[in-house]
């Protein structure tokens, strides 16, 4: 379908002989093509970033192309060095899906409406698209689901149609922003749902999944909100995708924003899959008033991140050696746990450890 597309920017091209760009609705990049070797800055910065402008985006649609039913001609800009361009709305019932654009800054194109019926054409294929894309991202959510008949059931019918190559990743990227990725920016093999408040990515075999990740964090990032960002390797096949986004919840949910952690490298993080958050809690409460002294509380996750190293935890504070013995002292005497005690201190460091990730 993608190839479909590209060969309708193809065809406009050669009809108005002008060079033409075919965004979606956000101004993402799906197909271009060249007649003759004019540009400008606009066209540039879409094929380059694959995306316009927030400020393109902007100063196009108070030309109201977004409501527009036949072209809308956008005037040339010296001082940002736009060129005069068409702008043919790309619909389907109704609905428009994206833009067709062609540079047009002398208006040799004096018919543009010629092309209309392609950007018909390109309307169904979007909307097709589209609607694919929301089909399978309701599968998907399907085999995140807690009932397992809903699970099997998802697993089958996307055996039958599109399951991706195992074994699988799963991806979970954390955000405040709820609507779902733009599937245009995404490769076509990588399967993507909105599930609850997680954007889980299935990314097949052959697909390296650090790319994918990097790219849905700039989408989602475009919104004003920070990612974190959790990765699972592995899963045999579909029936393994539930754990795999439990995995892939942990590593985002102990990621810090803008950062991607992968499962394997956890530790003893993985616990927190174990069990819930309040039976995990209770486990590992720190006894004492230990909490209710945060530079303690950090002199001691140093002191224990650092194995027990005096000299090295003294240099990572910035403190005197004789400062850290005292401070370790009244740590002893809040949380009654003597720190040469080896099951004591892995207490200590459980706790500490786990504790800021426990809701």
């Amino acid at each position: 379908m993608a190839q479909d597309l590209q060969e309708i920017v193809e065809l406009a091209a050669d009809l108005l002989g002008a060079p033409a760009t075919l965004e979606d609705r956000d101004f993402h990049l799906v197909g271009y093509a060249a007649h003759g070797d004019t540009i400008d800055p606009v066209r540039m910065e879409s094929i380059l970033h694959r995306r316009a402008t927030e400020d393109v985006r902007t100063r196009f649609e108070r030309h109201g192309i977004a409501r527009a039913t036949g072209p809308v001609r956008i005037p040339a800009d010296a001082a940002l060095g736009q060129l005069g361009r068409l702008c043919l709305p790309v619909r389907w019932n109704d609905v428009t899906y994206g833009y067709l654009w062609l540079l047009d800054d002398e208006q040799k194109v004096t018919d543009p409406a010629r092309a209309m019926p392609l950007c018909e054409r390109a309307g169904l294929l979007m909307a097709r698209r589209a609607r694919e894309r929301d089909d399978l991202g309701w599968r998907v959510a399907d085999l995140l689901s807690a009932q397992p008949d809903v699970r099997a059931q998802a697993a089958a019918e996307l055996a039958e149609s599109a399951a991706p190559e195992p074994p699988l990743a799963v991806a979970v990227l954390r955000t405040g922003a709820p609507e779902p990725l733009n599937p245009w920016m995404l490769p076509h093999s990588v399967l993507a749902t909105l599930w609850q408040r997680d954007h889980v990515l299935l990314i097949p075999s052959g697909v390296a999944p650090r790319p994918v990740i990097d790219r849905a964090r700039r989408l989602l990032e475009e919104r004003g909100t920070p990612v974190r960002a959790g990765l699972h390797t592995g899963s045999s096949g579909l029936d393994a995708v539930h754990e795999g986004w439990l995995r892939a919840r942990v590593a985002a949910r102990v990621a810090p924003p803008g950062g991607t952690r992968d499962w394997t490298a956890l530790g003893v993080l993985r616990l927190l899959r174990t069990a819930p958050d309040d039976a995990l809690a209770d486990a590992v409460r720190i006894p004492g008033t230990l909490a209710e002294h945060p530079d303690l509380e950090a002199t001691a996750r140093t002191y224990l991140d650092h194995a027990g190293n005096v000299q090295a935890t003294a240099r990572a504070l910035s403190i005197h050696r004789q400062t850290l013995y005292h401070r370790l002292r009244r740590i002893e005497e809040l949380t009654s746990l003597p720190l040469t005690d080896g099951q004591d201190r892995l207490t200590l460091h459980l706790a500490l450890t786990l504790g800021p990730h426990l809701d």
